[in-house]
């Protein structure tokens, strides 16, 4: 619904507001109809002066008459709000739910699509589309420089990017951490390539272990080549990434027993960045790995947080304590109800 809504609103800029009030308007008709201009505004808390343009406005549509006893839903108004009701009821709905999530989560934006991914795979492809138009809005002209995290979500949203969002844009995308050692098509270097080729970008790949000492680490990076990809990173304007369940992610990382054993006592519910979060929000692991940490977040103006599903709520919440202000929460229906209900 948000593509059709943002299309809608490049012919006509406002549209949504507009078509809000004047439901909003005719909906108090048809229940308290007939109803005075002065009552009327009064229920809406709307100025006498603005009703009076909307009313007139409705009038000349033939949707509102007016009366001795006051204005009157006509035939065609009624046809008009019977016919617009569920669109406008589910309209309403997410918006409520994006602004009650955001001011929950203490985050600047969240969007959310209708349904579940859990049980409807289709929607990671809704959420992979407000992705194209986020960064459509937020990246700047010229050169941008994308960091991107790997992953099963992060694959699927990176088939769902346009070529459209390179226009006007020289991008390149890096992964944000070091990433081998997953399943090929889920690693961060091929996250970014597919990212690239469907943008018309280009990218660069980081090829170090997902896991290393600190033995391991200080030598890497020493090296030219990991080297000149770190610094691209530490230069990112933009970063992608998703949120995963503690769990799911340790055993998909094939995490030593007495690690993953140490999480279910510490009781982790959430990952991101190679960090293990509590329900409280509190760190009980971290993987030190090369790339994006935590604290790099707050200097970045473009961060975009991917996650849906009933089943990734605690960690959406758990992950959220430690997210910039400015971060754009892209989820569902699933996800944003269940964060509510805690």
């Amino acid at each position: 619904m948000h593509q059709e809504i943002e299309w809608i609103e490049r012919i006509v800029p406002d549209v949504i507001d507009t078509l809000s009030q004047r439901y909003a308007v005719l909906k108090q008709i048809a229940t308290f109809g007939p109803i005075g201009r002065r009552s009327l505004a009064e229920a809406l808390g709307m100025s006498e002066r603005i009703l009076r343009s909307e009313a007139d406005c409705l009038k000349r549509q033939e949707l509102v008459a007016a009366t001795k006893s006051g204005m009157v839903l006509t035939d065609k108004g009624k046809e008009v709000i019977q016919g617009l009701a569920s669109f406008i009821d589910q309209l309403l709905d997410l918006k409520q739910l994006e602004l009650r999530l955001s001011q929950k989560l203490g985050i600047e934006n969240c969007l959310v699509v209708a349904g579940d991914s859990d049980d409807q795979l289709q929607v990671v492809d809704e959420m992979g589309k407000l992705v194209t138009n986020t960064l459509k809005t937020l990246l700047p002209h010229g050169r941008n420089i994308i960091a991107a995290m790997g992953g099963t979500t992060m694959a699927q949203i990176a088939a769902c990017l346009t070529p459209d969002i390179g226009l006007q844009r020289e991008l390149l995308f890096v992964p944000a951490r070091g990433g081998l050692g997953e399943r090929m098509e889920i690693q961060a270097n091929n996250v970014c390539a597919r990212m690239a080729r469907r943008t018309g970008g280009k990218s660069r790949s980081l090829y170090v272990p997902e896991q290393v000492s600190e033995s391991t680490y200080r030598p890497l990076l020493k090296e030219p080549a990991v080297q000149e990809v770190v610094n691209l990173i530490g230069q990112s304007n933009a970063v992608i990434h998703s949120i995963g369940t503690a769990m799911h992610m340790a055993h998909r990382r094939s995490m030593a027993p007495e690690v993953i054993a140490m999480l279910n006592k510490k009781k982790a519910v959430g990952e991101a960045f190679g960090y293990f979060f509590d329900e409280k929000g509190q760190i009980v692991y971290r993987i030190s790995r090369i790339g994006i940490q935590l604290e790099d977040l707050a200097s970045m103006k473009c961060v975009i947080a991917v996650a849906g599903g009933t089943s990734k709520a605690k960690a959406i919440v758990s992950y959220m304590k430690h997210a910039p202000k400015q971060t754009c929460l892209i989820t569902d229906e699933g996800a944003a109800k269940a964060i509510l209900k805690e």
